[in-house]
């Protein structure tokens, strides 16, 4: 397939640009910042936002299928107005183009964030957390992300062009060499998150390998029959990025998730990609205990 790829520099871009070509497909990766792709990809360095550079890439490649990432990607990297603006503005911008030129598939990334936990006061519903229990944004960060959902669902409903919208909400990813050493998008190694649980209480102790995610963004692009329109899809590990369960931990720093983290023993995560499994047959295959090279014990 001839696949578009938008933010193909990014920490989770690499990964997906890799993915797609390694799967035969034809795929082109565009960005503000020159992308160091890999074999198989062509780079195209340009601002998606500029509506007549946006339509000249699009009319080139002729996308059987788009997977959008570009945009902020880190809450508070930018002032609140800015974030909103950017991410919502690109994703209509890109997901409409996608329609408009006749692709079969669009699958744009959202986030976890779109739950709203991250404060003391967060009260969940029920624990692990899937894709039907209601959004809370408490961030501009988490707001673009239910939008960009949104904007999704409403191109599903007022066009008729047969393309399959979705979105994945890719946990904390951690990108290959991140395992190895390399720090984190907040700064700081996998080991030392996994040391200092208050590093990962603010995500929920979540995480998701970048080469895994890269796969659901791969399986929905290629298969949209697969996948109901408008949907969102989650793409986190089933194995917590913690050394004690989550059980014992999330009362420590959630007290109002007090009582539905009680369900979360031995490894389990908090949030649930039993959806991607049931629709795709997606499951992380890389967990912390498989793919960090330090060794990290509890209280070492």
């Amino acid at each position: 397939m001839r696949i578009l790829l938008t933010g193909g520099s990014g920490r989770l871009g690499r990964s997906v640009a890799a993915t797609l070509a390694a799967r035969g497909h034809d795929v082109t990766s565009a960005d503000l910042a020159p992308a160091d792709t890999g074999p198989g990809v062509r780079s195209h360095t340009l601002d998606l936002l500029d509506e007549s550079a946006r339509e000249d890439l699009f009319a080139q490649v002729r996308p059987e299928a788009v997977v959008h990432l570009a945009g902020i990607a880190v809450p508070f990297a930018r002032p609140d107005t800015e974030i909103l603006d950017i991410n919502t503005r690109l994703a209509w911008g890109v997901l409409a183009a996608a329609v408009r030129h006749g692709a079969r598939s669009a699958v744009a990334a959202s986030s976890p964030t779109v739950f709203g936990y991250g404060t003391a006061a967060w009260r969940p519903r029920y624990l692990p957390l899937d894709e039907k229990h209601p959004t809370a944004p408490r961030h501009s960060y988490g707001l673009s992300k239910v939008i960009i959902e949104e904007t999704a669902r409403t191109l599903a409903r007022a066009e008729d062009a047969g393309c399959t919208l979705t979105c994945v909400r890719p946990g904390y990813v951690i990108a290959p060499e991140e395992w190895a050493g390399a720090p984190t998008q907040q700064g700081h190694t996998v080991a030392e998150r996994l040391r200092d649980p208050e590093l990962s209480a603010a995500a929920l102790f979540n995480y998701v390998d970048a080469r895994d995610a890269a796969e659901l963004f791969a399986l929905l692009a290629e298969r949209p029959d697969l996948a109901a329109t408008g949907g969102a899809y989650h793409a986190v590990a089933e194995d917590a990025l913690a050394l004690a369960p989550l059980a014992e931990l999330l009362p420590r720093y959630h007290p109002g998730a007090a009582g539905p983290a009680s369900a979360l023993t031995g490894r389990r995560s908090a949030f649930s990609s039993a959806l991607a499994a049931e629709r795709l047959g997606w499951r992380a295959q890389r967990t912390w205990r498989t793919e960090l090279v330090e060794t990290v014990s509890e209280g070492g």
